[in-house]
């Protein structure tokens, strides 16, 4: 078992080694010193570059890219290690970094920069027929892209960019309705590295554009205690109910989400005090850890950060981000209110206790001291509401930060503070802008030869042959072909999104992925919003699916559990976020912004989605108002998916079949209260 307390070294241990965007390489002074300047160097760029200055779109992109792959071969061994060691010096090692490595960095600077600093005039004349040096610059870009993903990402990402590249290639030779005309490696790397179709395409211009800075603004309001103020106040709300620090687990978890959209720094930053809180008045540690990686998942889907994701998908659609947003707050707080349900049932099953007046930090002491940090968040929300674009209000955001800080004196930011958190928002940025540009080879393969729309095709009419022969069976005959072939769509595409997401970070499944599921479900008449929403919630939950459950396993190191265990009581906490996507599929309503909404609608599917939720979370916890027999259970459950299409016939339908259960439930437990201690 772990110890309960864990000190910030051993914490940064557990994230280093279950995240692998976090796992630099030790290195000398000498090469510290460099990575630190270019780092400032880069946070600086982005703040000035989005904030006031005027960079060509291509000039913008390409020096972003340079930055990141030149310091991912700095920062990111060939072979990841969880040594902290400096290895010797040596003829052929630089402070620690490898010769080879040093100069894969300058090729990746030069081959990033190489096209973006051609002349506007020239660049238009080569594009479609470009010159050897631009192919040999192009493949050296496409090479060291893939090299610095493999060592930032891991291996999953750029083998699927291989595939897709050996598809545009052989092309001739796919089977059925995915054979095309091929392309030659000339005619690839034209389109991957000339155009804006590939490498430097929509993928890699949101990361330099909007991402960045709202990873720095994350880590400069963390800095200035918005972390703490957000931990404190979970406590204050929830603490003192039963079951209380799993409760304060889900309050901070959410309110940590509205500054980080990442998994597992989520899971410990908050699970360095929870985990052990839940430990102490009685839960298992399993189930402890699996409560604080459920709920840190919550921060990909929680406005106004979310992931990376929401950025490329308002790109993609070509909407305000204030509507991405609004789309995301109800299904993101029935995410919560799912875990919750669990959580505190699980509370009253095993009979714990919440947190003490003494364990309980002061509400007015909590407030008078860190109330300063919520003004950054307040006026990066109040920019996003009233229409400014996204990198206007992070730039407003970072500003305000900095004057807080500045002014705080609970915790002023100094110079050395403000150098600190510029490295650290950088850095944080190179795994991600890494996969960015090979997600951009995919995207480019897939717009050269139609693949979306193909494999959209291929799923469809797999999808239509199975309802047909699910539409001929007696009582599934109910349901016409139509909604057959749109449910197990729906299934194929949440089976990819949780398997490709088991080994690639969540905006790459989306990007790729939903090339595949926008025009499947566009067959299907289901919104271009609901489309992006359901891959990018699917996308999610791999953090806490097995095999490959991330922060799951980064939570059982902490909890000091077995990781599959967690992992698995995690997608079981988790259950309610594979349910709402499927709601807002059939109920748009639930997404605010959609086509024909109404409030009588979202009110019936908001209500019916949180009787759907609680009926399995009381189901997967064998516990209602008493402890639940396996009959029970099941129905209950099963039941419960009729608030998959929520309306008042179905709501009406599942209330009657559960009114006997809750009698029995109600009658248990007034006896089991009868009867004497």
């Amino acid at each position: 078992m772990a110890d309960p307390d864990l000190t910030a070294e051993e914490l940064h241990e557990i994230e280093r080694k279950y995240d692998p965007e976090l796992a630099f390489r030790p290195t000398g002074r000498g090469i510290a010193i460099l990575v630190s300047v270019c780092l400032v160097a880069m946070s600086a760029y982005h703040f000035y570059a989005s904030g006031f200055g005027l960079v060509r779109e291509v000039l913008h992109r390409g020096i972003h890219l340079s930055f990141v792959l030149g310091l991912v071969f700095l920062l990111f061994s060939w072979r990841r290690s969880t040594s902290t060691a400096l290895p010797a010096s040596t003829w052929y090692r630089i402070s620690g970094v490898p010769l080879l490595d040093l100069v894969f960095a300058i090729m990746a600077v030069a081959a990033a920069m190489y096209l973006p600093l051609l002349p506007p005039a020239a660049l238009s004349v080569r594009v479609g027929n470009p010159s050897e040096l631009d192919v040999l610059m192009g493949t050296a870009l496409f090479v060291l892209t893939l090299e610095a993903t493999r060592r930032s990402v891991g291996p999953t990402l750029p083998i699927i960019a291989l595939v897709f590249v050996a598809f545009a290639i052989f092309g001739p030779y796919a089977p059925g309705a995915l054979k095309h005309g091929g392309a030659s490696w000339e005619g690839l790397i034209n389109h991957l590295y000339m155009t804006n179709q590939g490498i430097y395409g929509i993928a890699i211009g949101v990361m330099a554009q909007y991402v960045f800075l709202f990873i720095l603004f994350g880590v400069l309001a963390t800095r200035i205690g918005l972390g703490q103020l957000f931990i404190d106040l979970a406590m204050v709300i929830a603490g003192r109910y039963a079951g209380g620090p799993a409760k304060v687990a889900i309050f901070s978890s959410a309110f940590m989400g509205t500054i980080s959209g990442s998994s597992i720094a989520n899971t410990v930053t908050t699970g360095a005090l929870t985990i052990p809180a839940m430990k102490r008045v009685g839960y298992p540690a399993h189930f402890a850890g699996a409560v604080e990686a459920t709920s840190s998942t919550g921060g990909q889907i929680t406005p106004p950060i979310l992931g990376a994701a929401a950025f490329i998908m308002v790109e993609y659609l070509e909407i305000p981000l204030r509507d991405i947003l609004a789309a995301a707050l109800f299904p993101a707080m029935l995410h919560y209110f799912g875990i919750f349900i669990m959580v505190h049932l699980e509370a009253r099953k095993l009979g714990l206790r919440g947190l003490r007046a003494d364990e309980l930090p002061n509400a007015g002491l909590v407030l008078r001291q860190h109330w300063l940090s919520i003004i950054p968040l307040g006026i990066l929300v109040y920019l996003i509401l009233s229409g400014k674009t996204p990198d206007f209000a992070a730039v407003y955001g970072i500003i305000a930060c900095v004057v807080v800080g500045i002014l705080n004196p609970v915790n002023r930011l100094t110079l050395r503070d403000l150098w600190q958190a510029l490295a650290d928002g950088a850095r944080n940025t190179l795994a991600v802008g890494a996969a960015a540009a090979t997600v951009g080879v995919v995207v480019g393969v897939v717009t050269l030869t139609g693949v979306g729309f193909r494999l959209g095709y291929v799923v469809v009419q797999t999808a239509t042959d199975m309802g047909a022969m699910l539409s001929e069976m007696w009582l599934l005959s109910y349901f016409s072909l139509q909604q057959w072939a749109l449910f197990v769509s729906l299934i194929l595409i949440a089976v990819s999104c949780i398997i490709m997401g088991a080994g690639i970070p969540t905006t790459a499944t989306y990007i790729i992925l939903v090339a595949v599921a926008a025009p499947a479900l566009a067959q299907l008449q289901v919104e271009p919003l609901v489309a992006h929403f359901f891959v990018f919630y699917y996308g999610v939950l791999a953090d806490i699916t097995p095999p490959v459950a991330l922060a799951a396993y980064a939570a059982a190191g902490i909890a000091g559990s077995n990781p599959f265990r967690t992992g698995n009581t995690a997608f079981r906490l988790g259950i309610a976020k594979a349910l709402v996507p499927f709601v807002f599929v059939y109920s748009p309503a639930l997404l605010l912004v959609t086509d024909g909404f109404t409030w009588s609608a979202f009110s019936i599917t908001l209500i019916g989605a949180m009787l759907g939720i609680g009926g399995l979370g009381a189901a997967f916890s064998g516990y209602l108002l008493a402890p639940m027999r396996g009959w029970e259970r099941w129905a209950v459950g099963l039941t419960s998916l009729l608030f998959i299409a929520p309306g008042l016939m179905t709501m009406a339908i599942g209330l009657l079949l559960w009114s006997p259960i809750l009698v029995l439930q109600w009658r248990k437990a007034r006896l089991s209260a009868a009867l004497p201690e």
